[in-house]
């Protein structure tokens, strides 16, 4: 099969054939349909995550199973189907819990084995993991739902709980942070956001940003206080470093709710938190990892139903070819949505 392989860490990608997967004893193989591209991927490539090279990335998925392995109940080939990227072991106290998204046996495609930036990617515990696509349900919306949004999903309706009404501000709106102003405005909230791009703001403005702001250097914490009389009830860091994550935690209000979407890997030490503030205002620090496929039914029913349009966040479909050249530059991409990759291109 082809695939997009990374030989060395901050190496440049490059598509070549490989030998296609065969299915785990509790897995499948499937026939990927589309695969979105995430500043997770780039984490990966930077060395930011303990990866075996030679590596293929890719970690939202949607396709079609076309193998099955022994022990497999629930699916058969031809079956569309998405999976999260935590996939769990389906065995421990988390997986029969329904929070597969900790299982401390977890396997993530794209990190732990190969993933999806390739025509065929293997999949474990498909029982546990498998979501179906329905019918109504394109599997390029699908593909973006396995990070970024779900994440944000989880993040805002189960993590933070968000109400009507509440202030929500979102830094960083890229594709994980445009699917939590979508999500945050669909739940009630009253949505700030903030970015360096200007055609990411506007994107963020068109799907229901009240407000947004300019990440130029300016105090962002006071623009938010300025605007909510206080600042927001909730906040989300969307990139992953430290001065999106302070602008977050510093731009709530008293008692308010931080969710750390974006990665935030230790450049010199482990990052600096505005603990003081958390500690005098008694602000909560939320973490969140993904959502485990149990809770997946919620989420795709919205998205049936035209609560939630996932579909509009894709800026740009690509093919093997330019996502290994993308991968490297990803992180100072002008990006104002999802960019997927379709291996057939």
């Amino acid at each position: 099969m082809r695939a997009v392989v990374v030989d060395a860490v901050r190496g440049q990608p490059e598509v070549r054939d490989v030998a296609e997967p065969t299915a785990p004893p509790d897995g499948v193989v499937v026939r990927v349909m589309a695969t979105g591209m995430c500043r997770s991927d780039w984490h990966a490539w930077a060395g930011h995550d303990d990866i075996v090279l030679p590596h293929v990335p890719g970690h939202e998925l949607a396709g079609e199973v076309v193998a099955v392995g022994a022990g497999v109940r629930r699916w058969r080939t031809g079956d569309r189907v998405t999976v999260p990227f935590v996939c769990g072991c389906g065995r421990c106290e988390w997986c029969r819990s329904g929070n597969a998204q900790v299982c401390p046996a977890q396997e993530q495609p794209g990190f732990t084995h190969w993933g999806s930036f390739a025509e065929y990617v293997a999949l474990h515990a498909a029982d546990t993991n498998l979501v179906a696509v329905p019918e109504g349900v394109d599997l390029a919306t699908a593909a973006g739902l396995g990070c970024r949004f779900a994440t944000a999903y989880r993040a805002l309706a189960d993590r933070a709980r968000v109400v009507e009404g509440e202030w929500v501000t979102v830094v960083g709106v890229g594709g994980v942070g445009l699917s939590a102003v979508m999500i945050a405005r669909a739940l009630g909230g009253r949505v700030i956001a903030v970015d360096r791009n200007e055609e990411a703001l506007t994107t963020a403005r068109r799907l229901g940003a009240e407000h947004t702001l300019r990440a130029d250097g300016s105090d962002i914490p006071a623009a938010v206080a300025d605007l909510t009389g206080g600042g927001s009830h909730v906040a989300v860091d969307a990139v992953g470093t430290e001065q999106t994550c302070a602008d977050a935690v510093l731009s709530l209000r008293r008692r308010g709710r931080h969710v750390q979407i974006g990665l935030l890997p230790p450049v010199d030490g482990h990052p600096r938190v505005p603990m003081a503030r958390v500690i005098g205002w008694e602000l909560d620090l939320l973490g969140s990892h993904g959502m485990a496929a149990a809770d997946y039914p919620a989420m795709l029913a919205l998205i049936e139903q035209g609560v939630l349009h996932p579909q509009k966040l894709v800026e740009r479909t690509i093919g093997l070819e330019e996502a290994a050249a993308l991968l490297p530059v990803f992180d100072t991409a002008t990006v104002a949505g999802m960019t997927m990759v379709d291996p057939a291109l």
